[in-house]
């Protein structure tokens, strides 16, 4: 049997273990140990114990259970409640302005947690039910949930560019600094897109009352204040480690430490907040480490087989594709993949393949890893699969129905496509930062 042939059969067998319902580690896990004890007999077992090595000795990896930590607590203790009141109450006199706070309450929540299940359960649980007790159009405003919870993927730090940079072998710090800008032009884009609809379109994205305009000054500066607490945490873990001060483990430990903080600080740290946020830690935590630890298992003999060497001939002797026309195609494969698959299960099946690929094509895989993570985004947002999808049809209110959460994407998938275009057509867009702080 030729190696290719083992390839696609590991493949095949791969993808038919994800469509029975098994759990992703446990498919990835089982295909890689079976076919390593195949081809190698007993010394194939060595590669899963390297493998394993490889991942405790992963010192950035600590950061995993430090940013989960800190996003679960400040959503338990519901400081992102007060965030949401500072925007209600500032950017409500703007048509749209409600849906235009929403998207920057996604940002911050992002920057402060690296997941989108925080996010999205506190725009569906916060921000909705306001959104459409005022008048909001309700496809329009579920869109804005589903898109901004996914700016979490993006901006730093990012749990997803976590586990690509374990894959990938890429450092995490400059990872982050490239999802940067490339993130806050998409909240940009998504915020024009809200305030040129509502404008055309007042009905969608009315204005607060007059009545409920007249706040005191007093008030509307409290609520200021309530708010820059976020921003605090936000910046003693970032802008510590922007400044040198702290390195990427140390700021994710003062960002956990922080939040806890501001927990008690508002009087908000019981028992039961702190039980919630460490069984969902771990929960979250250890199933990373399980995908993480099967995916190396799975990389490990794909490289044994020489499967990336045999997919660049395919590619670039028989086919005589360019580069950028391979870039083009991977980038169709995962929106075409994320409509069956979770970011997670896509990066570990075709990682051993692209990423490989992608550095022999000359490509930088910094850069890279903000287009693939830009691509989960959309593949998060696309029927049938669309995580999002399923997380607002369970956090929903019944008004809502399915067929308008399939309707409400469709603006946002062809913003984050415009996105994707403009940061593979200017990559300095996700380089200049890291390249920037590094090189200073």
């Amino acid at each position: 049997m030729s190696y290719e042939f083992i390839a696609i059969l590991m493949f095949a067998t791969l993808v038919i273990m994800l469509m029975t319902g098994q759990r992703i580690f446990g498919a990835i896990g089982a295909v890689a140990a079976i076919s390593a004890l195949l081809l190698w007999g007993d010394g194939g077992a060595e590669l899963s114990f390297s493998a394993a090595i490889k991942l405790m000795k992963w010192y950035p990896l600590m950061t995993l259970p430090m940013f989960i930590y800190m996003g679960y607590i400040m959503s338990e203790s519901r400081i992102a409640d007060d965030l949401y009141e500072m925007f209600h109450v500032w950017m409500g006199p703007v048509p749209g302005g409600l849906a235009i706070g929403t998207i920057g309450l996604m940002v911050v929540i992002s920057a402060m947690n690296g997941l989108s299940v925080a996010g999205m359960a506190i725009g569906a649980t916060i921000a909705l039910p306001e959104l459409l007790r005022r008048g909001y159009d309700k496809v329009m405003v579920t869109g804005v949930i589903q898109a901004g919870s996914s700016l979490g993927i993006l901006v730093p730090p990012s749990v997803v560019l976590v586990l690509y940079g374990m894959i990938a072998r890429q450092p995490v710090g400059q990872l982050w600094l490239a999802g940067v800008f490339p993130g806050l032009m998409m909240a940009g884009l998504f915020i024009l897109y809200i305030a040129l609809r509502c404008r055309l379109q007042p009905r969608l994205g009315p204005p607060l009352s007059k009545e409920e305009r007249s706040i005191s000054w007093s008030r509307k500066i409290a609520l200021l204040r309530a708010g820059i607490l976020p921003f605090l945490i936000f910046f003693s873990m970032t802008g510590l480690f922007l400044l040198g001060v702290t390195s990427l483990v140390e700021s994710s430990a003062v960002g956990a430490a922080a939040a806890t903080l501001a927990a008690l600080i508002k009087g908000r740290l019981n028992r039961q907040v702190m039980e919630e946020t460490l069984r969902k830690t771990l929960v979250v935590t250890c199933m990373f480490m399980w995908i993480i630890l099967a995916a190396l298992c799975f990389g490990a003999v794909f490289d044994g087989l020489g499967a990336v060497k045999a997919l660049e001939n395919l590619f670039l002797g028989q086919l005589a594709l360019s580069p950028w026309e391979i870039l083009i195609m991977m980038q169709l494969s995962y929106i075409v993949m994320g409509m069956f698959l979770d970011d997670t299960a896509m990066l570990v099946i075709v990682a051993p393949l692209y990423v490989p690929l992608v550095g022999e094509l000359g490509f930088d895989l910094v850069w890279y890893g903000v287009l693939y993570t830009i691509t989960c985004q959309i593949a998060y947002m696309t029927p049938p699969f669309g995580y999002n999808l399923f997380l607002m049809r369970a956090m929903a209110p019944p008004e809502i129905s399915l067929g308008d959460i399939y309707r409400s994407i469709v603006p946002f998938v062809l913003v984050m496509t415009l996105a994707l275009a403009i940061t593979m057509a200017f990559p300095q867009l996700a380089l200049w930062l890291p390249e920037y702080h590094y090189g200073k």
